[in-house]
């Protein structure tokens, strides 16, 4: 029998889809593969260590996203916790010297999809899936 996916839910997977790219944009300008269009990166001057940090944060994101669109209620919370922790991980590359500009798109994208997650009505949705 098919579960039927709420709206709130198609958008979330569609938020993580985003922040999937992001992050898969982050490793490959890590890893000097792809050039820095806004400003500079660099992370405590070991670039390797940003690019794997990053990799596994693509990965997570795609795992997460494919449950979310399956409606696994898990999901919700991994994205709750892997979007804070991203958050935290943009903090620390503008620790590392990258330039505020640069993260900036997703600082945005991982801040909406927290917010998001902890709207009352997206919380109603997994609990209803």
């Amino acid at each position: 029998m098919a579960r039927s996916r709420p709206f709130g839910i198609t958008v979330l997977a569609a938020l993580a889809g985003l922040g999937t790219l992001f992050a898969a944009l982050n490793t490959l300008q890590y890893l000097h593969i792809l050039p820095v269009w806004l400003g500079g990166y660099a992370f405590f001057n070991f670039d390797l260590a940003a690019a794997l940090l990053w990799g596994v944060t693509t990965i997570a994101y795609a795992w997460i996203t494919s449950m979310l669109w399956n409606v696994d209620n898990a999901g919700w919370l991994l994205l709750v916790l892997l979007s804070g922790l991203n958050l935290i991980l943009d903090l620390f590359s503008s620790m590392g010297g990258t330039a505020l500009s640069a993260l900036l798109p997703g600082i945005v994208v991982n801040a909406v999809i927290l917010l998001y997650c902890l709207w009352p009505r997206t919380r109603e949705a997994f609990a209803r899936a």
